[in-house]
C-alpha cells in the first residue's frame, strides 16, 4: 500500500469549514483525516490543504501548439508542457477545450486527431480530458465527432457557433490575414472555404440535432457557448445543453441559474477585474450567485487567483469561493469521485501557500505531482 500523510495542515472540510489536522491518502485515494502512520510525511503547517481544482474549460494549450500564428510544434511536445503548467497552478482534472471547426491548421479534424492520439497514448499525471467545442458549421467532421462521442474519447460538449461572426469578419483584411494565418493559408483561399462553409446553413439545425442526440446517448454533459440572449439559452437547454459557458450578458445567466443551469464564467475575467470583451463582470455574477463555476479559459494561473481574489473582495469567504473551481466544475462534469477531501475520494489535493498565495505542492491521484523548493522541505 503506498501511503502519504499531510500533517499539521487546514484541512478544507465537505462542510466548508477550515480543521487543523493530518490528512491520511492511501492507494491513490483519501483515506481519511487520521494519521495513519509509516509511509512519507509532508508537513503541511501553515498550509491550506485544498480539494484539487478541476478546469472544465481551458484552451492555453493551443499555445503550446502554435505559440505563433503559422508556427506549429508537436502535439505530444505541447502535452507534456502543458500539464507541467497545469499541475504547477494546482489544476489535477482538466478539460481541454479542443475546437473541432472547419478552419484548417489549429483548430482542424486533423489537429483534432492528433491531440486524441497523443492523449491516448500514454497515461498522464494529471486527469486530461476533451471538451469537445463542436462548431456548428462543421458538417464535414460531422462522422468523425459522432464516431469519436460514442467511442468515449469525447467526456463534455459544448456547441459552438462562431461561423457566422467569421464570415461577416471576413472582408476585414486584418482580420481575415488573423484567420488565415492561424490556418496556414492564404486570405484568399480562407475566404473561398468560408463562402463554401456558409452554404451549410440549412443543414446546421439536423448537425446539432446529432450531435447532441449522440452526447446524451453516452451520457456525457453537454454545454453551449456565448448564449447572446434567453431564447438562445432556452433553445440548447432543450438540445440537453445544462452548462452556459460564458453568457453575454447578466439576463442570460440569471435565466440560466432560474432553470437550474450551471454557468461558468473564467477566472482572467475575475484576476482583471473585468472581461475583455467587455461582457458580464465574473466576479459580480459570482457574488450573485449566478455563475457558479470558473474556469481558466485561456490562462491556468488565473484559478487559483480568482477564488483568493473573491475572498478578498468580501462577498464570498474563501470556502465558497474555492468551490467555484474545485467542488462545483466536478459536479457539473458528472464527476461525483473528486471536488472535496473526504474518505473515499480521490486524492488529489493541493497545498497552498496563503500568504502568496501560492502553490506549494500538488498532489494528483495520491502521488506528489508538483513541488516547489520550500515543498521538497517539508518531506519526511
Amino acid at each position: 500500500m503506498q501511503t502519504l500523510v499531510i500533517r499539521g495542515g487546514n484541512i478544507l472540510l465537505p462542510e466548508g469549514a477550515f480543521q487543523r489536522d493530518d490528512l491520511s491518502l492511501a492507494d491513490g485515494a483519501i483515506a481519511g483525516i487520521r494519521d495513519a502512520g509509516g509511509g512519507m510525511a509532508f508537513d503541511a503547517e501553515g498550509l491550506l490543504v485544498l480539494p484539487g481544482i478541476v478546469d472544465i474549460h481551458g484552451d492555453a494549450f493551443e499555445r503550446q501548439i502554435q505559440p505563433r500564428p503559422g508556427v506549429e510544434f508537436p502535439i505530444p511536445l505541447a502535452l507534456a508542457d502543458t500539464e507541467a503548467q497545469l499541475l504547477a497552478n494546482g489544476i489535477t482534472t482538466a478539460f481541454h477545450g479542443i475546437t473541432l471547426s472547419w478552419e484548417p491548421g489549429l483548430r482542424s479534424l486533423r489537429t483534432w486527431r492528433a491531440l486524441l492520439a497523443a492523449l491516448k497514448a500514454r497515461a498522464w499525471t494529471c486527469d486530461m480530458r476533451v471538451h469537445l467545442r463542436w462548431e456548428a458549421y462543421n458538417l464535414d467532421a460531422l462522422a468523425d465527432a459522432l464516431a469519436d462521442i460514442r467511442d468515449g474519447s469525447v467526456h463534455l460538449l459544448a456547441f459552438n457557433d462562431h461561423t457566422p461572426a467569421i464570415l461577416r469578419r471576413c472582408d476585414d483584411p486584418a482580420t481575415a490575414a488573423k484567420y488565415s494565418e492561424r490556418g496556414g493559408v492564404s486570405i484568399e483561399e480562407f475566404r473561398k472555404l468560408a463562402a463554401r462553409i456558409a452554404d451549410f446553413a440549412p443543414s446546421v439545425p439536423e448537425g446539432l440535432r446529432s450531435i447532441g442526440a449522440a452526447a446524451r446517448e453516452a451520457g456525457i454533459p453537454i454545454a453551449s457557448h456565448d448564449d447572446a440572449t434567453t431564447a438562445m439559452r432556452d433553445e440548447f437547454r432543450a438540445r440537453g445543453a445544462r452548462i452556459c459557458e460564458f453568457p453575454m450578458a447578466k439576463e442570460v445567466a440569471e435565466s440560466a441559474r432560474a432553470a437550474g443551469d450551471w454557468v461558468v464564467m473564467g477566472s482572467p475575467n475575475v484576476v482583471r477585474g473585468g472581461s475583455h470583451l467587455g461582457w458580464a463582470s465574473a466576479a459580480v455574477l459570482a457574488e450573485a450567485g449566478l455563475c457558479n463555476v470558473l474556469s481558466s479559459d485561456y490562462f491556468y494561473p488565473a484559478m487559483l487567483r480568482a477564488a483568493f481574489v473573491l475572498a478578498q473582495r468580501g462577498t464570498l469567504d474563501l470556502t465558497r469561493a474555492w468551490a467555484l473551481i474545485s467542488t462545483n466544475p466536478a459536479a457539473a462534469a458528472g464527476l461525483s469521485d473528486r471536488g472535496a477531501i473526504s474518505a473515499g475520494r480521490r486524492a488529489d489535493l493541493v497545498l497552498v501557500d496563503p500568504e502568496g498565495p501560492s502553490v506549494v505542492a500538488t498532489i494528483a491521484g495520491g502521488r506528489i505531482a508538483h513541488l516547489t523548493r520550500d515543498g521538497a522541505a517539508r518531506l519526511r
